[in-house]
C-alpha cells in the first residue's frame, strides 16, 4: 500500500511539472472550435473515431492532416477516445492547439 501512495504522489508531481512548465502558445486558441451540424455522416465519424480508432471520424469529417494524426495519437489513452468521437459526432471544425484539438 506504501509503494502505490508513493508512485501516485511521484506521478501526480511529476504531471503537475509539466503542466506548469508548458508555454502559454501551446494553450493559445488561434482556431476556435466551432461545432457543425450532426448528420448521418458526423454519427458515421463519432462511432468509428470511438470503437474503431480516433482520427478516423476526423478524417471522414474531412478536418485537416494535423488535426487528424493528432487525435490518432491522443486518442490512445482511454478518456481521450470519448472526446474524440464526440468531436466526430458534432463535426467540430478548429480547436485548441493550433485547430488539433
Amino acid at each position: 500500500m506504501n509503494n502505490i501512495m508513493k508512485t501516485g504522489l511521484i506521478s501526480l508531481v511529476m504531471v503537475g511539472t509539466l503542466v506548469s512548465a508548458m508555454p502559454a502558445s501551446i494553450a493559445a486558441n488561434t482556431d476556435p472550435p466551432r461545432s457543425g451540424k450532426i448528420s448521418g455522416r458526423s454519427v458515421v465519424a463519432g462511432v468509428l473515431s470511438f470503437l474503431v480508432w480516433p482520427g478516423i471520424g476526423q478524417a471522414v469529417n474531412s478536418n485537416k492532416g494535423p488535426k487528424v494524426a493528432t487525435h490518432a495519437v491522443i486518442g490512445l489513452f482511454p478518456p481521450f477516445r470519448f472526446w474524440s468521437g464526440w468531436d466526430g459526432l458534432v463535426n467540430r471544425q478548429g480547436g485548441y492547439w493550433n485547430g488539433k484539438i
